[in-house]
C-alpha cells in the first residue's frame, strides 16, 4: 500500500492593484473560518502577509492535487473577501515591510531573533510522507538528506528580494538559513540518538520548543510522518504536486535500502551545505552538486539522476509516467524562479510580474502563454 503524503503551502497576500503585500492575514482567517463548515485548513503564520493550509494526507497523488487546488481556490475567495489577492511566491517581488502576527510565540519569536525574524518574510511547502515508526523515519532521514538540495533547485521561487534581483533562483533559502537550526544536519543513526539531539537543541534555550527544529527534514512533531521543509513554495499547483510525487519516492526509496541493511551515504554535512547554496543560487538554470559524484553537473543531468534512484518506488506506486510527464514540463518551462524573471523581462514591471504570478497560483497560465502547465 502506497504512504500518504500531505502538504503544507504558504502563501502571500497581496493588494489586488499594487502587487504589494498587505497584513490582512486575521481578516482572511476569520473569514475562513466562518466559511469552514468543519475545521479550517487555514493557519496563520509568522508575518501577517501570510496564509498557510495543510491538505489531508492521500494515497492517491490525483486526490492530493485536486486538494491543492481546491485550497488554493479557497484562499483566493477568501483573501478576495477581504479586498487582497493570494500569490504563491517564495518572497515578495516587491519591496515590504513586514509585519509579525499577534499571538504570545511570534511575540517571543520577534523579541529572541530580532530582524531575524523581522525580515523572515518567506514562503515554503512543507512534503509530509507517513512512515511506520521514528525508527524507519530516521532511516529516512539519514538516507535522503543528500538528495534535499535537488528538491529545492527544482521548487526554486523566490528570485526577487526588496524590489530588485538577488541573483539566487531561491533567495528564500538564504533567508530562511539565517534561523539557528535551519539547514542539514549530521546522520542520526537512530530514533533515540534523533530524540536527543531535539532535546539537547531544545535544552540551550535557543529554541523555543521542538516546532523550531528547521532540520531540511525532520520527523514531525505533530503526526506520524518525515516532514521534508527545504523547498520554496512551488508557483504553478503542477510543481506542488510533482514535489510531493518526489520526496514520497526517496522515502519509500530510503526505506527500502534500510530494510535491506543498506548504510546512509556518507556525505558530510558541510557538503551538503554547499550544495544547498548552489541549488539556491542556480536553481535548474545551470549546475547543481550531484548527491553521488559530490562535483558538478547540469541540472538536467542531475534531475535524471534522481528520477533513476527513484524509479522502482515510483512504478510500484503507478507515478512514474507522471513523474516523468511533470519533468518534462518543467523542463520546458522552468521552475517558478525562471518564469518570475522571464515575466519581468517581458513586462517590465515587478507589479505586473506579481499580477501574472496570482493567476498561475490559481492554475491559470499567465498573459500570453499557452495552458500547459497545470494539473
Amino acid at each position: 500500500m502506497a504512504r500518504t503524503v500531505g502538504v503544507e503551502e504558504e502563501l502571500l497576500l497581496v493588494d489586488t492593484a499594487s502587487g504589494e503585500p498587505r497584513a490582512l492575514s486575521s481578516a482572511v482567517l476569520a473569514i475562513a473560518e466562518k466559511d469552514a463548515a468543519g475545521e479550517s485548513a487555514f493557519e496563520p503564520e509568522l508575518h501577517r502577509q501570510q496564509l498557510e493550509f495543510s491538505t489531508r494526507p492521500y494515497a492517491d497523488l490525483g486526490e492530493l492535487a485536486a486538494s491543492v487546488h481546491q485550497w488554493r481556490a479557497e484562499a483566493v475567495r477568501h483573501a478576495a473577501e477581504a479586498g487582497a489577492a493570494v500569490a504563491a511566491l517564495g518572497t515578495s517581488p516587491l519591496p515590504v515591510s513586514p509585519t509579525i502576527g499577534t499571538g504570545e510565540r511570534y511575540r517571543w519569536m520577534a523579541e529572541r531573533y530580532g530582524l531575524t525574524a523581522q525580515e523572515q518574510l518567506t514562503c515554503g511547502c512543507h512534503v509530509h510522507v507517513s512512515v511506520d515508526s521514528d525508527e524507519e523515519g530516521v532511516a529516512v532521514l539519514d538516507r535522503v538528506r543528500c538528495w534535499l538540495p535537488v528538491l529545492l533547485a527544482l521548487s526554486a521561487n523566490s528570485p526577487f528580494w526588496q524590489g530588485q534581483d538577488s541573483q539566487y533562483s531561491s533567495y528564500r533559502s538564504r533567508v530562511w538559513g539565517r534561523w539557528p537550526s535551519a539547514g542539514p544536519v549530521d546522520v542520526h543513526g537512530s530514533a533515540e540518538a534523533y530524540h536527543a539531539q531535539v532535546r539537547s537543541l531544545v535544552g540551550t534555550g535557543v529554541l523555543r520548543d521542538e516546532g523550531m527544529v528547521y532540520f531540511d527534514a525532520r520527523l514531525s512533531h505533530r503526526y506520524p510522518t518525515v516532514e521534508v521543509r527545504i523547498a520554496d513554495v512551488c508557483l504553478d499547483p503542477a510543481d506542488t504536486v510533482l514535489l510531493a510525487t518526489l520526496a514520497r519516492g526517496l522515502v519509500e526509496t530510503a526505506a527500502r535500502e534500510w530494510r535491506a541493511g543498506k548504510p546512509p551515504p556518507g556525505t558530510s554535512t558541510s557538503l551538503l551545505r554547499v550544495a544547498s547554496w548552489q541549488a539556491g543560487r542556480s536553481g535548474l538554470e545551470d549546475r547543481l552538486i550531484h548527491p553521488r559524484t559530490l562535483r558538478p553537473e547540469p541540472a538536467p543531468d542531475v534531475l535524471r539522476a534522481l528520477l533513476a534512484h527513484v524509479r522502482e518506488a515510483l512504478e510500484d506506486s503507478g507515478d512514474l509516467e507522471a513523474a516523468e510527464q511533470a519533468l518534462a514540463a518543467v523542463d520546458r518551462r522552468g521552475n517558478g524562479a525562471r518564469i518570475q524573471r522571464e515575466i519581468l523581462a517581458r513586462t517590465g514591471s515587478l507589479r505586473d510580474t506579481v499580477a501574472e504570478c496570482v493567476r498561475i497560483t490559481a492554475g491559470r497560465a499567465p498573459v500570453g502563454r499557452a495552458d500547459d502547465t497545470t494539473v
